[in-house]
């Protein structure tokens, strides 16, 4: 295998694992460097050096002079065209799987973002914003339903859409998203969910799972994850 040339930091949230799961689907070598969200790694000068917001996860492409890329659209969209690979060749198939990208970026990321804000972690429980957000969410599982009518990927063909979109919907429990009746959303959840790529790339930097348990390690998310919309 030759020498990784991508260095990735990350952590263990939706917006990581779209990248680490990209590197692991195209087998692509990288190193990771976890940062800590509860330490504040992101708000340090040497990380807002490479990503001027503070948000993970950015890579640097050393092969191509230490070029650094921040938001996870613009990231994956540079490896797919930097691969050739879960992009499609043809202007209006890029156009399809760009739209699709775009949707989570814009739609599915923010949204779900919202809910486990003020379903999870706020300090006081809003009843009226859990219910925007989750009804948003829920309308936009019924737009990734509508789409996946006939179909095992968004766009027929693997793409960064789907690796995107996933890691997200993924999480629908933690964000307290009903799914029920989406027969075809929960179809496309299991055939990713069974991808051995899919499988590696939520393990980076380290596994997490979003249940409701009890445990030490759910309550320390519950407390970092407080700390962080509370800053």
């Amino acid at each position: 295998m030759s020498a990784a040339q991508i260095d990735l930091y990350t952590a263990s949230t939706p917006n990581g694992w779209k990248v680490s799961t990209f590197l692991e689907e195209v087998g692509m070598p990288y190193n990771v460097h976890p940062i800590s969200l509860g330490k504040g790694d992101q708000k340090k000068p040497e990380f807002l050096r490479l990503n001027p917001n503070g948000r993970i996860p950015v890579i640097v492409d050393r092969g191509n002079d230490d070029f650094a890329v921040f938001e996870t659209g613009a990231i994956l969209l540079y490896l797919a065209h930097k691969t050739g690979k879960l992009m499609p060749k043809d202007e209006k198939g890029e156009s399809r799987v760009t739209q699709w990208l775009m949707f989570q970026m814009a739609g599915i990321g923010p949204m779900m973002g919202q809910a486990n804000v003020f379903y999870r972690y706020f300090p006081e429980k809003l009843p009226s914003a859990i219910q925007r957000y989750h009804n948003e969410c829920r309308r936009l599982f019924e737009v990734l339903e509508g789409q996946l009518k006939g179909r095992e990927y968004l766009c027929d063909e693997y793409s960064i859409a789907d690796i995107a979109n996933w890691c997200w919907v993924r999480i629908y429990e933690w964000s307290g998203v009903n799914i029920d009746g989406l027969t075809n959303l929960q179809a496309w959840m299991a055939r990713m969910e069974a991808r051995p790529a899919c499988q590696r790339g939520i393990a980076v930097p380290e596994p997490l799972i979003l249940k409701d348990n009890k445990d030490e390690k759910t309550e320390e998310l519950l407390k970092m994850g407080r700390s962080v919309v509370t800053r």
